[in-house]
């Protein structure tokens, strides 16, 4: 795996009024990389994501992806670079069917433009038939093809949340982040998970960036963590490490071990 760094996030931060949201952020992704944020509740981690996609603008620092500045960039812009992205809250196309969802995300690179597609020249109507394939391949990832002709919004919650990851690929990205894919999922839901997200980074040959409060799931597939607080990053290591800092348990628990410890060492005490 190549040490120079696909995503580059050097130092960014945003503030929202009085409040620094994310502040000192920093992220070196290798290619191929499966990388995890986490934090507890308003830590900072979607504002992160808001971020790399644009959705707000960083205040300070800059990010690079292959070395190419993305400061500035609109959404669609940072998207065509090569930054995808699922959401927290679904935002599929809930009328449109399962693979005109994915076929929308496709036009990202689509080669021929309106004028073309409106007359139906025969290079419009080859591409959408490629783009149509290529749709109910990527379904095949989580076995959805099945239900491609079925509205979106008639998936139950666990499927809706894979057919964005779809959704996502379909944009052929270079970096996916995710946004709390196993919400919703039973336990059986996320050992597939799994799985499939690690061979969506070998197969596609992309890096992954996951945001996820199941903290069996981070563990298992993450090569690297960050855990933020507050806007503050408490910590970066491999899982090993981010399950037995001090400053990690405080943050989850809301007291430091070596502190729980002596609590209930003192209580102990006091009982007897």
């Amino acid at each position: 795996m190549s040490s120079a760094p696909l995503l580059a996030i050097n130092d960014i931060g945003i503030r929202f009024g009085g409040l620094a949201a994310v502040q000192d952020f920093f992220l070196h992704m290798p290619p191929r990389s499966l990388y995890g944020l986490i934090g507890p509740n308003g830590a900072g981690k979607t504002t992160v994501f808001n971020l790399i996609t644009g959705v707000y603008q960083t205040q300070t620092g800059a990010m690079l992806l292959e070395g190419q500045p993305l400061g500035g960039l609109p959404p669609h812009r940072i998207t065509s670079a090569g930054i995808a992205r699922t959401f927290q809250n679904i935002r599929l196309f809930g009328d449109l069917s399962v693979l005109d969802n994915v076929m929308l995300a496709c036009q990202l690179r689509a080669k021929n433009r309106i004028a073309g597609t409106l007359v139906r020249s025969r290079a419009s109507v080859g591409e959408e038939a490629a783009i149509r394939m290529r749709s109910l391949e990527l379904l095949d990832v989580f076995d959805l093809r099945a239900r491609a002709d079925e509205p979106a919004q008639s998936l139950p919650y666990g499927h809706q949340r894979q057919l964005e990851i779809v959704r996502a690929l379909a944009t052929e990205p270079k970096v996916l982040l995710l946004d709390e894919p196993a919400a919703g999922m039973n336990s059986g839901e996320k050992r597939q998970l799994a799985q499939t997200i690690r061979r969506i980074r070998d197969e596609f040959q992309l890096a992954i960036l996951l945001i996820e409060h199941d903290m069996e799931l981070v563990m298992e597939i993450c090569e690297r963590i960050t855990v933020l607080d507050h806007g503050v990053t408490i910590a970066s290591g491999p899982p090993e490490q981010i399950q037995c800092d001090p400053k990690v348990i405080e943050a989850y628990l809301g007291v430091a071990d070596d502190e729980g410890a002596e609590e209930q060492s003192s209580k102990g005490a006091e009982e007897k």
